[in-house]
């Protein structure tokens, strides 16, 4: 069975941080462009981060440059996202998805597209 699942998600007082991860199950991540999307009530989903599956270049979001950085450790079949400096605006669930044919890590965000999504963790930040 393909699968993402996210973990790491919480409560968390603005200006801290959490680090979320992607774990993949029956399919190899390392052929596969990952993004980070978020989705807030009453918004639409949001590609905030995403990575290359070659080269490891990364496009990030305008609304996160500078505060949150995504990784991939191909050997464990995973992926994080590290978010530094949280703001009470973060606030949503976050998805990790797979994609095996957009070009580029900016497509990938800026399409919102993904083959494979993962089920959602919910990040608040909130004092």
């Amino acid at each position: 069975q393909l699968q993402l699942v996210e973990s790491g998600g919480g409560l968390v007082q603005p200006g801290g941080s959490l680090r979320l991860s992607c774990a993949a199950s029956g399919f190899t991540l390392r052929n596969y462009i990952i993004g980070w999307f978020r989705q807030a009530p009453g918004k639409e989903r949001e590609g905030i981060s995403c990575i290359s599956s070659n080269d490891g270049t990364t496009y990030y979001a305008d609304s996160v440059k500078g505060r949150f950085t995504i990784s991939r450790d191909n050997a464990k079949n995973s992926v994080y996202l590290q978010m530094n400096s949280l703001k009470p605006e973060d606030t949503a669930v976050y998805y990790c998805a797979a994609d095996g044919w957009v070009a580029t890590a900016q497509h990938m965000c800026r399409m919102i597209r993904g083959d494979y999504w993962g089920q959602g963790t919910q990040v608040t930040v909130s004092s």
